[in-house]
């Protein structure tokens, strides 16, 4: 059985305790739209570093294809699906984040609805690196290759009617009517989450979340 963890240190000490393959560790947190693992990468991240352990958070989003190219191959509204990103270029990337002293990798602007290249910079001084993405652990071509290149994975794991309401949410921040937000969500962002729940490869660990001390290991 996979084990769980629910707190920060125990992620923590998870990472820690994975061997490293290469000069720096990369850590997959892999989860459904709204599952929450961005904002579990960035808060990682920063208990990381005041833990004294360098650490960045490198994205997924950033290889998403332009909207004007997605519109070309009718895609525009199954935009976040698998096949709307760059896979080969991310795997590329990924497969670099161990051991090369600087990496410069694009950045999703969610504002502007655009990828932004050469936004982001992982240093030499960086000892871990936090990838975050819907696809990290796919069992599909290219995306099943990323798997080599991980220290560990991190599945998030979240009900399906909290990430309904969750994405349900989002849609109407974002202007939509309670309907189109609805449809937006189960049309595109649900059927997703499915395919993640579906055809995945089994993470190392699963993240169940849960209250507790921010204090990391060192």
């Amino acid at each position: 059985m996979t084990p769980s963890v629910t707190s920060l240190p125990e992620l923590g000490q998870a990472v820690l305790n994975a061997p490293m393959k290469r000069r720096r560790r990369v850590v997959a947190l892999a989860g459904a739209p709204a599952s929450g693992k961005s904002t579990l990468a960035t808060a990682f991240c920063d208990a990381l570093n005041e833990a004294g352990q360098r650490a960045q958070v490198v994205p997924m989003d950033g290889f998403h294809l332009h909207n004007p190219i997605l519109v070309e191959r009718g895609l525009l509204a199954r935009k976040g699906a698998p096949e709307t990103f760059d896979a080969a270029g991310f795997l590329h990337l990924v497969g670099r984040l161990g051991d090369e002293p600087e990496i410069v990798f694009p950045v999703f602007d969610r504002t502007r609805d655009i990828a932004i290249a050469g936004a982001g910079i992982v240093d030499e001084a960086c000892e871990t690196v936090i990838v975050e993405g819907n696809y990290l652990l796919l069992d599909r071509p290219l995306w099943r290759d990323l798997r080599q290149h991980m220290d560990l994975s991190v599945l998030v794991a979240v009900e399906i009617e909290i990430l309904r309401a969750r994405l349900v949410a989002r849609w109407l921040e974002h202007g939509l009517s309670p309907a189109e937000a609805t449809a937006r969500a189960e049309g595109n962002d649900l059927a997703n989450a499915a395919l993640i729940a579906q055809t995945s490869l089994p993470a190392d660990v699963i993240w169940a979340g849960g209250e507790g001390t921010t204090e990391m290991p060192v």
